[in-house]
């Protein structure tokens, strides 16, 4: 679980807590009625937190820096809270700009990764620059993302980070097996800070199924970059292609919305192959989102 910019895993953690739990029902230890026969023991989620902690300038940008380019959200205030962290910085007003630190939230996602190498995680989920980097992450882990990278360096791209590699002493492979499937929040595509850099992570497209949920009223991150990443995909898993759910709301992940978790749970049934039936079918007038501004956190 990757938490946004100004978030850090325990922040996120307690604003998906709702999320959290319907997942727990959703996915139980066997041998209670829907549990994934690959997953006997149930559903966990790790909650990392980003290694760049920030501070105010970070938080509060200045006028001529556009909405979610390198920040989730703006800001009014004197302070930064304590648990305020971010993936990298956005460096430059102006495209195209760069993510300054992107390296160290690389090489603290591959740590997570390699201390659960021995039970690999079946899929990554993320946040808005959670979201974004939920997708670099499924794109760097896919065979032949290495070369592609390559290919790319050779005309002034982004190295493959050195983090996600693991030399057997026989040969080089990645920290962790391939994801099954990604869920980007409100997330985006790097290609659009800077397509020359960070085209590897999506050309060619990523292969891995991934949900991607948009707020149709979302300021902070615009649907075009939402989208950009959306058509960085090959298509999600099923007979619908590419898997896009909206919801009536603005820059947050709808943790208690039996519609938008039913999304998560069947895409997650079906891309691994089982039909348990536990989802919640969509319904009007559940739970009402919990508001961005209704949060004590930046974000």
């Amino acid at each position: 679980m990757l938490h946004g910019f100004t978030q850090s895993g325990h922040s996120f953690e307690i604003k998906t807590k709702a999320l959290k739990k319907s997942l727990e029902k959703a996915f139980p230890t066997a041998p209670k009625p829907g549990h994934l026969k690959e997953y006997p023991g149930g559903l966990e989620l790790v909650y990392p937190t980003a290694p760049i902690r920030l501070d105010p300038d970070d938080v509060v940008p200045n006028s001529s820096s556009a909405p979610g380019a390198g920040a989730d959200v703006q800001k009014d205030g004197p302070s930064v809270q304590s648990e305020a962290y971010g993936w990298w910085r956005r460096k430059g007003d102006a495209q195209p700009y760069t993510y300054e630190g992107m390296e160290r939230g690389f090489e603290r996602i591959a740590s997570v990764l390699q201390e659960h190498s021995t039970e690999p995680f079946a899929g990554v989920i993320g946040f808005s620059q959670g979201g974004a980097a939920a997708g670099m992450v499924a794109s760097l882990l896919e065979p032949g993302r290495r070369h592609a990278f390559e290919t790319a360096q050779a005309k002034g791209g982004m190295r493959y980070p050195d983090f996600f590699v693991k030399d057997t002493g026989y040969i080089e492979e990645t920290v962790h097996p391939p994801m099954r499937f990604a869920v980007s929040y409100s997330g985006f595509s790097a290609a659009m800070a800077n397509a020359g850099l960070y085209q590897a992570f999506y050309e060619p497209k990523i292969a891995t199924p991934m949900l991607h949920v948009l707020g149709t009223v979302d300021t902070v991150v615009g649907e075009d970059r939402s989208l950009k990443l959306v058509e960085s995909c090959v298509s999600g898993s099923g007979e619908g292609g590419k898997r896009v759910v909206y919801h009536p709301g603005g820059h947050f992940l709808p943790s208690s919305q039996k519609a938008y978790v039913a999304a998560l749970v069947n895409f997650i049934r079906d891309v691994l192959g089982e039909d348990g039936g536990s989802g919640d079918a969509p319904a009007e007038g559940s739970k009402k989102e919990e508001r961005a501004e209704d949060m004590d956190v930046p974000f």
